[in-house]
């Protein structure tokens, strides 16, 4: 039995001492505010620019983060000179296009999460990524984290055994008027919320090779709820439930042979977790303070510029393999419960 006595460390560098790249902002909307808050706030990365199709909504976001050039076009922002990545935080309905106009440009790039709309969708990107010679990941910042540091250390230890189960969920409400509502944009829970328990779910268990569930349509045309159960070719289960009708703890539980992973607060954000024997008799807490995206998204900045300083072109902690595993778990998922993007030009 490989079960620890004491609780590893996060193994993390300073992210203040990463050194700094030229961002650019490809886009305004609320996540691209998260990211540039918390990376201006805890590192030494500029952020240098920010590209938007609109010259006001550009304008009044340089100046409320600090910006020095905003651009009005994607493509005069990717054509920067000075700029060495962009960070991609448009809906996930247009980040293949805007993915693949940086790459072409010949711009190292990180792209929110989902990293597509579907397998096809990323592999295309992951192939020309690799033919431009550019760093490209998906921007699944919980991996970036202290705390799955030390989880990858649980693990890798062999601390629980081999996996049998995980379980997850993640709800949240969201007004109608939010896009998460509309079907033109590819809307629903799964590609939005749902991506953080399905990555979990795929980077455990890997793709399954079953998938059963349930889902239910909302008036607005979009996916309002779902919940799968999967298993892989090993006899592993996976439970995934995701809503946009309230609020869940957003948890997360995986069973080994060995014991058992428990997080104390949501999955996905900083917060604790709890690492069990088999039998309970000995219980290992690691602790960090609970935080949200101020607190976490600085992290994969700070690590992805140290990867591209050393030459590296994909992120130790969301490689393009484990990107194209989760985007096809998701397509099995779709498969399952037949959900399709009929505006987004997918399943015509």
């Amino acid at each position: 039995m490989n079960f620890p006595s004491t609780m590893p460390k996060s193994r993390l560098p300073s992210a203040a001492e990463a050194p700094p790249l030229r961002w650019g902002i490809l886009g305004s909307g609320w996540i691209a505010g998260k990211f540039t808050e918390s990376v201006k706030a805890h590192t030494q990365q500029i952020i240098a620019a920010v590209g938007t199709r609109s010259k006001s909504s550009g304008e009044q976001f340089a100046a409320r983060w600090g910006i020095p050039t905003t651009y009005d076009s994607y493509e005069a922002l990717v054509q920067a000179p000075d700029l060495d990545i962009i960070y991609i935080a448009t809906p996930h309905g247009l980040h293949h296009e805007h993915v693949l106009l940086a790459i072409e440009a010949g711009k190292h790039v990180l792209v929110e999460k989902p990293i597509a709309l579907n397998h096809s969708q990323a592999a295309e990107m992951v192939a020309a990524a690799k033919r431009k010679g550019v760093f490209f990941a998906e921007a699944l910042w919980t991996y970036f984290l202290p705390k799955f540091d030390v989880l990858q250390q649980i693990l890798d230890a062999g601390a629980i055994g081999e996996i049998k189960a995980v379980y997850t969920k993640y709800g949240e409400y969201f007004s109608r008027d939010h896009r998460i509502f509309d079907a033109g944009l590819a809307g629903g829970p799964l590609l939005d919320l749902g991506t953080y328990p399905v990555s979990l779910l795929a980077k455990l268990l890997g793709v399954p090779s079953r998938v059963t569930g349930v889902a239910t349509a909302d008036p607005s045309g979009v996916n309002g709820q779902l919940a799968v159960v999967m298993a892989n070719d090993a006899g592993a289960h996976g439970t995934m439930a995701t809503s946009l009708y309230g609020f869940t703890p957003t948890s997360a539980v995986v069973i080994g042979t060995e014991g058992s992973v428990r997080f104390v607060t949501e999955f996905h954000l900083p917060g604790d977790f709890e690492v069990w024997s088999l039998d309970g008799s000995i219980r290992l807490r690691y602790e960090e303070p609970k935080g949200a995206h101020f607190q976490g998204l600085y992290f994969e900045a700070a690590s992805i510029a140290r990867t591209i300083s050393k030459g590296g072109l994909e992120s130790p902690e969301t490689p393009l393999d484990a990107s194209l595993a989760t985007m096809a778990t998701l397509d099995a998922i779709r498969s399952c419960l037949d959900l399709r993007f009929t505006e987004a030009g997918l399943d015509e």
